[in-house]
């Protein structure tokens, strides 16, 4: 597949580039978010950090963990003094920075972001400068990720006392700090414009029981065929689902073990990219957990190609002496082997400008560790969750016992590319129809903006 912008998302991009305003990138499912974020890292002439809230989130991104980018300490950061935890390093890559790059912004509390704030104020010397100067430019959508809420009564009771809401956007920086949102319009995952309108009222809480009456009826019938992906709640559910599935196929499996040094392990954490073993069949149903290296795959135009994308679906249909497996997609037969997760931390780079006179300072990821392992795992069956971001043909959503956050439900039927590829362990209710009355009120404010013939100045 060749990795291109529309022209929406080309639009949005060179105005984040020519500008120095704090942006706030969202929208639906399937309008290309994480495209236009890859695109922008790739691109970008500014010097920048990319991180997210988790660190399962840092790595798909190819970034840090914020907490691990500002030194930060474990915990609610409103009473604590951040200038004792910025170490020289840190506060010399924070005034290298042009541009801080936030992914899954909306998982980040408004606390975290109040602390992202005032390090950058401290370590940037520029104290009266919302983020010290710094541009802040963030991905993500409230309706589809939540903050996790602190378990300890007296945090709970700071946020009370202290924010409007947990949430990134009621963070008082954006009181005296301008924040410039872009709602991305174009849905490249579904193309039935009904299909399209109830996944919107699901995602904002606006449905209708007449609409969830059509999606019941669509989706109240069996699968075709086995291997149709199961989206379940809970873990238990996709476990069991893969353990079944495997142990039905009448060979012994491959064992595929990691490769990684003792340190690796502790820089990875509990954020450890792949499976320490992953056990294969022939006949197994596998999903990519990381892209394709496209630097080596190109097209006579120099435009670039993966064979596959984090989330793509396949069957294994050979396990060589070589160590690779083979996998078909599709039809087409694709060799699999290690790929390399890398635990980075950013460095400062000096560049002398002759022209100038002046040495400009840049952000360079550096490698702290790697995590090498075969980029699959099996896929019968896998948590709404984790299917965040991703697209299929055919899907069957198991609610269980029905949802327990936010944006769940929305998530998971909004993974399917039509109405005719969906199906239902159960009945879609009212009350699996779960949106946060903050999120509503935020977002009721961040209109669609960026559009496909040009890109009109933000409210």
């Amino acid at each position: 597949m060749i990795i291109d912008l529309s022209q929406e998302q080309q639009s949005l991009f060179e105005y984040i580039e020519q500008s120095s305003s704090n942006v706030f990138v969202t929208g639906r499912a399937g309008t290309g978010k994480s495209t236009l974020l890859s695109h922008l890292t790739a691109n970008t002439e500014k010097s920048f950090a990319v991180c997210a809230p988790t660190g399962v989130a840092a790595l798909n991104v190819g970034g840090v963990t914020i907490h691990s980018l500002f030194t930060f300490p474990i915990g609610l950061l409103g009473e604590v003094e951040i200038a004792r935890h910025l170490n020289k390093r840190t506060r010399e890559i924070l005034r290298a920075l042009d541009m801080l790059v936030i992914d899954e912004i909306s998982m980040v509390s408004a606390d975290l972001m109040d602390g992202i704030d005032r390090a950058l104020r401290i370590a940037r010397g520029r104290k009266n400068e919302p983020f010290g100067g710094a541009q802040i430019v963030m991905f993500g959508d409230p309706y589809q990720l939540a903050p996790v809420p602190p378990r300890d009564p007296s945090e709970k009771n700071y946020i009370a006392e202290n924010y409007q809401s947990l949430w990134f956007f009621d963070a008082h920086v954006w009181r005296n700090s301008e924040l410039e949102r872009f709602e991305l319009s174009e849905i490249f995952r579904q193309s039935d414009d009904d299909f399209k309108e109830i996944l919107n009222a699901i995602r904002d809480g606006s449905v209708t029981q007449a609409m969830l009456d059509v999606l019941n009826k669509a989706g109240n019938r069996y699968p075709p065929h086995l291997d149709v992906i199961r989206l379940a709640t809970i873990n238990e559910t996709v476990n069991a689902v893969n353990h079944q599935r495997i142990e039905l196929i009448e060979t012994d499996p491959k064992i595929f073990k990691a490769v990684y040094s003792d340190g690796a392990a502790k820089a990875f954490g509990r954020a450890l990219p792949a499976e320490t073993e992953l056990a294969l069949k022939v006949g197994a149903q596998v999903m990519f957990i990381k892209n394709d290296d496209a630097s080596s795959n190109k097209t006579s135009n120099g435009s670039a190609i993966r064979r596959w994308v984090n989330g793509t679906i396949g069957r294994v249909v050979a396990l060589p002496k070589s160590g690779l497996v083979v996998v078909d997609v599709d039809g087409e037969q694709l060799e699999v082997g290690p790929a390399t997760w890398e635990k980075i931390r950013y460095e400062v780079e000096e560049d002398f400008d002759e022209s100038t006179g002046k040495t400009k300072e840049t952000l360079v990821p550096v490698t702290l560790a790697e995590f090498k392992q075969i980029p699959l795992r099996l896929a019968w069956a896998v948590t709404i969750h984790k299917s965040q971001g991703q697209t299929y043909d055919e899907v069957q959503i198991d609610m269980g016992r029905g949802a327990f956050s936010p944006g769940q439900t929305y998530v998971g039927l909004s993974r399917v590319r039509t109405l005719g590829g969906l199906y239902l362990t159960r009945a879609i209710l009212i009350r699996d129809v779960m949106v946060d009355s903050d999120v509503v009120r935020f977002m009721s404010g961040a209109q669609i903006e960026a559009t496909s013939s040009e890109l009109l100045p933000p409210f």
